[in-house]
């Protein structure tokens, strides 16, 4: 397929990636399961290889230390692995959630299939919400994402969306990120990690007054720029600037939405403060970051570069309001 995505589901608004098949709410996991595209099972084979041709067809050779992954239904190819890889199945993602949609007040919201089934994932309201000043509203979620292909560890990441913009961003602090991960080299153990992830989801008091400071951070024109050229350029403003900045294109377009085209960039909260800096650059990275599709830049903004500098400019808009 061209694009990334092999299937999605999602309820309620178009999520911020503006991709999927809309359900209604509180859908049981298997309705999930099945609209999300994460109805087949991750299958593996030991590696076999074709030696020096004798006769028609050659000689087959196994090895044993590498093992092929497979999708159950279409048979496709998704990565070749050591025989050490503990797979986690796209239903285990889902079913990571059941207890707590059942009991504990969390809502599905969007789930599905990234690169051909290389990488899938689920996200839960948590039913934690704040409002910052000018009832700027900023909900709580839980990311839960792997991979079968090595590039990511099976990842239980606590995340904000602010409302006004749906631009997301994973909650750190003192430049630690509270994602729970556990490699591939070892099982996934569901309960475990919600027995960590009780006191990251207890953090979300800390976070948000945390936010709250940089809402109230008022910024000088020259320390939004300096802010800015950091996050985006790596520049540091104290330095001598090159002749050609890095990046230029982009610090042109963060600057912008921070001075007025950004969603929600004229409400109280945001305009002229660090809060403000920080959503600017969210949005550039979720919304207006060039990218092939917007599956590219949904892949990048959670799991790849774009998420990256999200923690750049979280980290430095901390250091700002410290």
């Amino acid at each position: 397929m061209a694009h990334q995505i092999e299937q999605m589901a999602y309820v309620g608004a178009t999520p911020w990636h503006g991709l999927g098949n809309q359900l209604t709410q509180k859908q049981p996991i298997e309705v999930w399961q099945r609209e999300a595209g994460m109805d087949w099972q991750i299958q593996e084979s030991p590696v076999h290889f074709k030696a020096d041709a004798v006769g028609h067809l050659g000689t087959i050779h196994s090895f044993p230390e590498q093992k092929v992954l497979f999708r159950s239904d279409t048979k496709a190819p998704l990565s070749v692995v050591s025989k050490r890889y503990h797979t986690v199945q796209p239903r285990e993602v889902l079913e990571f959630y059941r207890d707590l949609t059942e009991v504990s007040g969390y809502e599905l919201e969007t789930a599905g299939v990234l690169k051909g089934g290389r990488k899938f994932w689920a996200l839960a309201r948590t039913g934690q919400a704040t409002a910052l000043k000018a009832n700027d509203q900023v909900n709580g979620y839980l990311l839960l994402a792997t991979s079968c292909d090595g590039t990511l560890a099976t990842t239980a990441t606590p995340t904000t969306v602010r409302v006004v913009c749906n631009n997301t961003l994973s909650i750190a602090l003192d430049g630690t990120s509270r994602a729970i991960k556990v490699p591939h080299n070892t099982r996934f153990d569901p309960q475990a990690v919600k027995k960590q992830l009780g006191i990251a989801v207890s953090q979300w008091d800390e976070f948000m007054y945390r936010m709250r400071m940089l809402a109230e951070r008022k910024v000088q024109w020259h320390e939004a720029m300096g802010f800015f050229m950091n996050v985006m350029c790596e520049v540091s403003p104290n330095s001598q600037l090159p002749e050609q900045l890095p990046n230029e294109r982009a610090l042109r377009k963060v600057q912008a939405l921070y001075e007025g085209q950004g969603r929600g960039a004229n409400l109280e909260s945001a305009r002229g403060t660090a809060w403000g800096l920080l959503n600017a650059v969210t949005e550039y990275v979720d919304h207006e970051r060039r990218a092939r599709s917007n599956e590219y830049r949904m892949d990048s903004a959670w799991f790849g570069q774009g998420a990256q500098i999200k923690q750049r400019a979280l980290d430095a808009a901390l250091q700002l309001a410290a």
